[in-house]
Order: structure tokens, then C-alpha cells, then sequence
């Protein structure tokens, strides 16, 4: 048996997604094997970021200057701006580096079975970025979830007014995918959203 200290450490790795009681303890090990080369590094990388993380008063990215380093950068498009759901979809949409524009992190989708209200999420600091005017386009990226596409139909009705053009990720098949493995829900969307062959 560990010690408290020790324990204390599995549990509380446990506790992050991805990670049940035995990872959590594989992981403990492996810091401990390697304190210089992993559990060091580690401890210092968290003190830092627990030091100097922030919520971007912008966007709503997590960051640790504020603004973030997104809405700071100059080659960004200030007129695209592209709404998602959470910070961990902003991350993703940013890695493939296919969006110039800058970001806004709602905190969450529409959701009347969790309670979720429009006041419950950041759709008020949205309106009123787009109504300062400067923006072009806003890119409506939902998950495909009924809340996700609930939301996304929330937000086109409060922005219609704006002199905005508004789109929407398009959903259906990913590449790759074979028809006879995907969901129907994926289908009728595919079929949904077809495009003409040029």
C-alpha cells in the first residue's frame, strides 16, 4: 500500500477525464520512477499555469495572458468570427489551422433538460461583439447534438438582424467513412446537405 500523500495523488489524477483508478496509478508510478525527467517538470509546468491562468475577457478561451494570445494575434481576421461550445472546441478547431478569424466560447449549448438558459451562457457578450460592428461572417461550429443544433438556431435568430452573413459547419459524412457503418442520423444529414457535382 502507498502512502496518504501518494494516494492522495492517484485519486486525485483519477479525477481527470480519460483517466480511471488504475491509470491514475500506472501514471503515479511513472512520476515517481522518473522524479527528475517527469515529476519535476511536472509540478513546475502546473505551478505556472495555476499561477497565471485566465479567462480571456474577449473570447472566453482559457489562456494565461488576458487577452489571450488568439485575440492578441494581428494576423487574425477580426471580421470572421467563429462560435463554439467550449474552450476544448476551440482548441481542436484552432490546431488545424483552417480558421483565420477569431473565436467566442459560448460556456456550454441550450439544454433545457440540464437547465441550461440563453442567460446561463455568454450569447449576450456575442450579440454585443457583433453589434459593435467589424464582422463579416459568423461561423456558427455546434456540435451535431439536438442541444448543439438547438443552439445554433437560438443564435441565428438573435444575430439575423446584424448585417452579418451567418454559416454553419457542415455535417454528414467524414471522409474516410463507409456508408454501411455510419448512423442514419449521419446519412439523412448527408443526404440532407448533398451538393450538386460540378
Amino acid at each position: 500500500m502507498a502512502s496518504q500523500e501518494i494516494e492522495a495523488l492517484s485519486q486525485a489524477l483519477a479525477r481527470l477525464p480519460g483517466l480511471g483508478p488504475r491509470s491514475a496509478r500506472r501514471a503515479v508510478l511513472h512520476l515517481m520512477k522518473r522524479r527528475q525527467a517527469a515529476l519535476e517538470p511536472l509540478l513546475s509546468a502546473l505551478q505556472t499555469v495555476a499561477d497565471k491562468l485566465s479567462t480571456c475577457s474577449t473570447c472566453g478561451n482559457v489562456d494565461t495572458s488576458d487577452p489571450c494570445s488568439i485575440c492578441r494575434d494581428p494576423r487574425r481576421d477580426e471580421k470572421m468570427l467563429c462560435v463554439v461550445e467550449e474552450v476544448a472546441d476551440l482548441w481542436a478547431l484552432d490546431r488545424s489551422r483552417l480558421f483565420p478569424g477569431r473565436y467566442h466560447v459560448l460556456g456550454g449549448r441550450l439544454s433545457a433538460l440540464e437547465g441550461v438558459r440563453p442567460e446561463d451562457l455568454t450569447i449576450d457578450k456575442l450579440v454585443r461583439r457583433v453589434s459593435a460592428g467589424g464582422i463579416d461572417e459568423v461561423v456558427l461550429a455546434m456540435n451535431a447534438t439536438l442541444e448543439g443544433q438547438t443552439t445554433a438556431h437560438y443564435l441565428a435568430e438573435r444575430l439575423e438582424g446584424f448585417p452579418v452573413r451567418l454559416s454553419q459547419l457542415a455535417h454528414g459524412l467524414p471522409v474516410g467513412g463507409e456508408l454501411d457503418y455510419l448512423d442514419e442520423g449521419t446519412l439523412a444529414q448527408a443526404l440532407r446537405a448533398r451538393r450538386p457535382v460540378a
